[in-house]
């Protein structure tokens, strides 16, 4: 299975161009739900093959476009895996649906009624080959960066919290193979571009185009030969899993650089909430795990793109737990977290990327310092965890309802915080 993504505008031109030359294929089947007319309560479902096309109008259930898309789509995949004559489907995504999380569906959420199969998740049918992300090199950064919500272009409900930046960041960082549509773009942009790719997607092989036409079966197969062994092909990965993935550069290139910033004492979270303003200006993306000195137990899951930002709950540090649980986390984190474990807080620790574009890399590291505890504060959060306790915390309301599975609890920040990071 190819599941194929990209923005409104070009981008989607790229997406119905790779979709209908893929079609043409024997035995490759193109599945696109249509959400244009959500705000009516409609989803059009396409169905393509190399001789027919058929269209369905499906009533949202429950207004709830994912559950709509579970209830429709998995069972589908399952049905169409079955049939000898089906070799490829092709997933044609509106822009409004994010891969990532239908991976996660696919991986997870159990199909069950389908006629000559064992209840389960469509996984156990399917296997995506790639995730193939189209980019409009013209405008794709400027939507990366900026804090408009998604419902705001007509791409969403209104109640839909999502900003352009969340979804344009993650279908590049979740993508196998990338193509650009370069028409318009002039060369500084282009070089900016294919460094900020570089370090957000340094995987993914790139398909520069200054137009379609030329971009034939022959050159889309090409492209997705090219796709690592190891890409990710739909993989979720969790908070506790290896914030820089696919060896990056960590030189700085048309003033766009990575940032890291690590720390084996916790923010204060006042200043912390202070400081996060660094995060918000000149810089594509920001991700990590954050020790808070007034929550010792949990880990804090922070995500940024562009002017928007999520908080939440990514579980708890392996300090806080049981010997028991600690049996039965992840061995990969158990193993990293002994190679640096302190005798007084574990592995508790800060780690955080930082993927900047207009952003001086010292300002970003000197706010983060100013915002950790001071050696004072530090023997406080040792010895007076009680008293730490008392201070202020702005981002106190995400842990009242904690999810043990760090990646429901990643995926789950996002209902409990508004696109400027401030708890509901």
């Amino acid at each position: 299975m190819v599941l194929l993504a990209g923005f409104s505008g070009p981008a989607m031109g790229g997406v119905e161009h790779i979709a209908a030359t893929l079609s043409e294929d024997a035995g490759t089947v193109v599945v696109h739900h249509d959400l244009a007319e959500l705000r009516e309560g409609v989803v059009r479902r396409t169905v393509r093959t190399a001789g027919n096309v058929s269209t369905t109008v499906l009533e949202l259930a429950h207004g709830c476009v994912s559950c709509t898309l579970r209830a429709d789509l998995l069972p589908m995949l399952c049905t169409l895996a079955t049939r000898d004559h089906v070799e490829r489907i092709v997933l044609a995504l509106d822009p409004g649906i994010e891969a990532e999380a239908l991976c996660q569906a696919i991986e997870h959420v159990e199909v069950s009624g389908v006629a000559d199969r064992v209840d389960g998740p469509a996984a156990r049918n399917v296997r995506i080959e790639a995730v193939l992300t189209c980019l409009d090199g013209q405008q794709w950064l400027a939507d990366a960066t900026g804090d408009e919500v998604l419902a705001d272009r007509g791409l969403a409900a209104a109640d839909d919290e999502r900003t352009v930046a969340q979804v344009a960041v993650g279908q590049v960082d979740f993508a196998d193979a990338l193509v650009v549509l370069t028409a318009g773009t002039d060369a500084l942009d282009h070089e900016r571009l294919a460094a900020v790719l570089a370090r957000l997607a340094p995987a993914a092989p790139v398909a520069w185009l200054p137009e379609l036409s030329g971009f034939d079966a022959i050159e889309i197969g090409a492209l997705l030969t090219r796709v690592p062994a190891d890409s990710r092909r739909g993989r979720i990965f969790d908070a506790h899993a290896p914030l820089l993935r696919g060896q990056p550069p960590l030189s700085t290139d048309c003033g766009v650089s990575i940032v890291e910033f690590a720390a084996r004492r916790p923010f204060h979270p006042e200043r912390l909430h202070e400081a996060l303003d660094v995060l918000l200006d000149g810089v594509v993306t920001a991700r990590g795990r954050i020790w808070l000195a007034t929550q010792p137990d949990h880990v804090v899951w922070l995500e940024s793109a562009g002017g928007g930002l999520r908080v939440g709950g990514a579980g708890r540090w392996l300090a806080a737990m049981s010997a028991g649980e600690q049996a039965d986390a992840d061995p990969v984190r158990r193993a990293m977290a002994a190679l640096g474990w302190d005798e007084r807080f574990g592995d508790r620790d800060v780690s955080l990327v930082i993927l900047a574009h207009d952003a001086d890399p010292a300002e970003i590291r000197h706010a983060l310092h100013w915002a950790l505890v001071e050696d004072d504060e530090l023997l406080l959060v040792d010895r007076a965890p009680d008293r730490v306790a008392l201070w202020e915390d702005p981002f106190g309301d995400w842990h009242r309802d904690p999810c043990a599975d760090p990646t429901e609890a990643t995926a789950s920040a996002s209902e409990r915080t508004n696109p400027r990071g401030e708890t509901a």
